[in-house]
């Protein structure tokens, strides 16, 4: 069998390898708390559970659905975009099912590169991007965003010639995985960019809905000319902890929108119909739901920062997200040889900060989907093993 150049491109996805040194550690019989993926613990909320056994009794959900979505659900996303950030989208002109926003990111690259196109990447961030770009023929190029920016992506420092070539200018606020909100003035900026130079600008809005003390992050279409120049993908694994039901959405500029669906429909047969008809009751009235998981996630949030904080790092609380960035030991040589060597001495699974590009190397990522008991577990073996900073 000859293999194409472009699966041998590929590198092996992060977290199926942190699968593998996850299920070697369970061989060995250490007891592990996984901070590693973020897999909401928290169940999907009763009210979408009781909606679903209501729609999938319904035999008229079993036949293929609507590629795009079915309509209701779009006039239910279009809804949720007017009440969360004021922002008005056609249900159906800019408004797209995706079977989880992953999916929609992959697909993108697929409907906007051609071979040799560059798309510009932020690092550290999410490794999907990088891997997609590689996928669809295009070149990655990576766009610093370090914690001297604030994490927000040094478009100045991006050479002309690269700039010249870029179709793509991949933006993900809340930041996965550093935790960043980006500011309104880099929102701005990215516009004016993305309009001097003809490039497309993918908003990943991942977690838009898990923040704190009040702080809601915003969509890069409520700002003057968002729609103009971007697409924006959403998701309700993280909204109500439906990681495993597959469902989100893209919206924004119709073009891009449209062209993206016209890829979808020859790719899949979208999402089945009785998922989409159970969310439509929480996405009309989310706010309890949320409300009530983010109290859970900052709770759990200080007890890391706080924890961490305590064995000499110093720490700022995210405002967003249920991850933790954290640098490695000063001690420590790089961020993969010190994840294993967590994990080998405190059965506590972190995934590595080289892991989202080159500039995460030194860091590591902390995520806060396991049980509250046992986050505090974490950080007792940290000071029973001495692993400070």
């Amino acid at each position: 069998m000859k293999l194409s150049q472009r699966i041998q491109s590929i590198p092996p996805y992060l977290f199926a390898t942190i699968d593998e040194k996850k299920a070697e550690a369970i061989q060995k019989g250490l007891d592990i708390i996984d901070l590693g993926i973020g897999d909401p613990d928290l169940p999907t909320p009763d009210q979408i559970i009781d909606a679903m056994t209501l729609a999938i009794r319904n035999p008229s959900n079993h036949q293929y659905p609507p590629y795009q979505g079915t309509l209701a659900f779009r006039e239910a996303v279009s809804r949720w975009m007017l009440r969360r950030f004021n922002v008005s989208v056609d249900p159906k002109q800019e408004v797209l099912s995706l079977i989880g926003s992953k999916e929609g990111i992959a697909h993108s690259f697929l409907a906007f590169l051609d071979e040799g196109d560059v798309a510009l990447l932020p690092d550290p961030g999410y490794p999907a991007y990088h891997v997609n770009a590689l996928i669809a023929g295009g070149v990655p190029y990576s766009v610093p965003a370090t914690e001297a920016t604030g994490y927000e992506p040094d478009l100045d420092a991006i050479p002309l010639d690269v700039v010249a070539k870029a179709k793509l200018l991949f933006l993900n606020y809340p930041s996965n995985p550093t935790g960043a909100v980006a500011s309104d003035a880099f929102f701005e900026k990215a516009i004016r960019f993305a309009k001097q130079h003809h490039i497309l600008i993918c908003m990943d809005l991942a977690y838009s809905e898990v923040y704190f003390e009040g702080r809601r992050p915003r969509s890069i279409l409520e700002f003057p000319g968002g729609k103009d120049v971007a697409i924006e993908f959403h998701t309700l694994s993280k909204t109500f902890n439906m990681t495993g039901w597959r469902i989100g959405m893209a919206v924004g500029n119709a073009t891009a929108v449209q062209s993206l669906g016209k890829i979808k429909t020859n790719m899949d047969s979208g999402i089945f119909k009785a998922i989409q008809e159970a969310v439509i009751p929480a996405m009309d009235q989310p706010d309890a739901i949320i409300d009530a998981q983010n109290a859970i996630y900052q709770a759990r949030r200080d007890i890391i920062v706080d924890g961490l904080n305590g064995l000499g790092w110093s720490l700022s609380k995210p405002s967003a997200t249920f991850y933790i960035w954290a640098p490695i030991p000063r001690w420590a040589t790089n961020s993969a040889e010190f994840t294993i060597d967590l994990l080998d001495k405190t059965g506590i699974l972190v995934v590595p900060g080289n892991g989202y590009g080159a500039l995460g190397e030194g860091y590591f990522r902390i995520s806060i989907t396991s049980p509250t008991e046992r986050l505090h577990e974490a950080i007792h073996r940290l000071q029973t093993h001495q692993i400070r900073y």
